[in-house]
């Protein structure tokens, strides 16, 4: 026999019910109407009724601990982790580090409750999303890359400061390579160009601010040179879009590149976090965690495309990179 349980309203009714049928006042069907049953289940409902009492009535699970509950030790875990060697993890990005590296499953509603039960907080505050719409992404991966540079205290203070170099897939939001600099410059922009189109192709068009690497200003004055051409000098940046056929697009403002400054946002909360607990003091020890942790946040972020197959280009035959990115001595191919 089950031990004594308070039934709850609808267990009681139940038993009201169960007691009409067995006194004859009902029949099997009825009850099933009243209770919105099944005529087996009631079957099933009355047999149980009459070998154990009104206690078959009360559910199985009753007074047990459910099975996915985190016990003690692993909520306390939870709290010294998020307290030492994890804080200043967003509680999302703090979620999969426990699944990743100290093997605690758990959703990010279970850990972020035990967090804030503990007092601590998220360090990233979400912002209400604004009432505007997004641009459409381009349908084809390689259909455009938005490229940019990101100067930041990535370090913490344990280094210099540190420019991010990096490209996003405008279909995708991939990220194909980024790389740390001592500062925004065209050598980066090269070497980043350089890996993209080993690895993954020539792009259609690249899309960027008017930073000075990529198109001269327009207040400068022509030199003899472009006054005889008829148009601007290009830049050695410039030079290389040409050589390779990669259309070129300058954003007027910063919110013109929306998707990359967002994935800047990202990278300032989760990278950062990733190089402290890496405890990265140096420009090539940033660079080792950061191409350990762009798969990942890959396979964390991207999406897939509207529309499958790829737009990027391989070079043609008789193509010479040591050529194509020579004009600043760039090697590594």
């Amino acid at each position: 026999m089950k031990e004594e349980v308070t039934l709850n309203k609808k267990e009681q009714r139940r038993l009201l019910i169960l007691n009409d049928l067995e006194k004859g006042r009902i029949k099997n069907k009825e009850a099933g109407d009243i209770l919105g049953l099944s005529l087996r289940h009631v079957k099933r409902l009355r047999a149980a009724y009459r070998q154990e009492g009104a206690a078959a009535l009360a559910h199985g699970n009753r007074g047990r601990k459910p099975a996915h509950v985190l016990d003690t030790g692993v909520k306390n875990q939870v709290v010294v982790l998020g307290r030492s060697t994890y804080a200043g993890c967003n509680h999302q990005h703090f979620t999969e580090l426990l699944a990743e590296r100290e093997g605690i499953i758990a959703s990010r509603s279970t850990i972020r409750r035990i967090l804030l039960e503990a007092g601590i907080r998220s360090p990233r505050k979400r912002r209400p999303p604004k009432h505007r719409s997004r641009r459409e992404r381009y349908p084809q991966q390689g259909m455009l890359l938005q490229i940019d540079g990101s100067p930041h205290d990535w370090l913490e203070g344990r280094g210099p400061w540190l420019s991010l170099v990096g490209a996003i897939d405008d279909a995708t939001g991939n990220v194909p390579y980024a790389l740390f600099r001592e500062r925004e410059d065209a050598q980066g922009y090269f070497l980043l160009l350089q890996q993209i189109v080993k690895s993954h192709g020539i792009p259609m068009v690249l899309y960027h601010d008017r930073h000075g690497i990529f198109e001269r200003a327009k207040k400068d004055e022509e030199t003899v040179e472009e006054q005889l051409k008829g148009k601007k000098i290009p830049t050695q940046f410039g030079r290389l879009m040409e050589e390779l056929s990669i259309t070129s697009i300058s954003a007027l403002s910063p919110q013109a590149k929306g998707r990359i400054e967002r994935l800047w946002g990202t990278f300032q909360d989760r990278l950062v976090s990733e190089l402290r607990l890496a405890g990265a003091k140096t420009m090539t020890e940033a660079h080792r965690v950061l191409q350990n942790f762009l798969p990942r946040y890959n396979r964390r972020f991207a999406v897939p495309a509207s529309q499958p197959g790829s737009a990027y280009r391989k070079p043609g035959r008789g193509f010479k990179p040591d050529e194509v990115f020579c004009a600043l001595s760039i090697s590594g191919w």
